[in-house]
């Protein structure tokens, strides 16, 4: 005669087989799962190159002004930053557009 699994011996393996699938999904879905994880990766990759180029930009941009100041002042770059502002030329140049 086979024997049969009593009943609370069945919802007790389909408990733990429950449980099973949640911690499953939980590690590879949920908020500290391996999903997340690559995302959390890929935008702090991005947010690195933002943060390399507003640092290389910031820097041009203080050797910009360290040009334009008092004590160092790049008469080229002072023109070139005039012409730009105004708009303007000289008499004896031509411009090509």
């Amino acid at each position: 005669m086979p024997q049969r699994f009593p009943l609370s011996s069945a919802i007790f393996f389909l408990i733990v087989i429950g449980l099973g699938l949640y911690f499953a999904f939980a590690a590879v879905q949920g908020p500290s799962g391996i999903l997340r994880r690559v995302q959390i990766e890929a935008e702090t990759e991005e947010l690195a190159q933002e943060r390399d180029r507003l640092r290389a930009e910031a820097s041009q941009m203080q050797n910009l002004t360290r040009r334009l100041s008092d004590e160092y002042l790049d008469l080229d770059l002072l023109d070139e930053r005039a012409r730009s502002v105004l708009g303007v030329i000289r008499g004896d140049e031509a411009v090509i557009r």
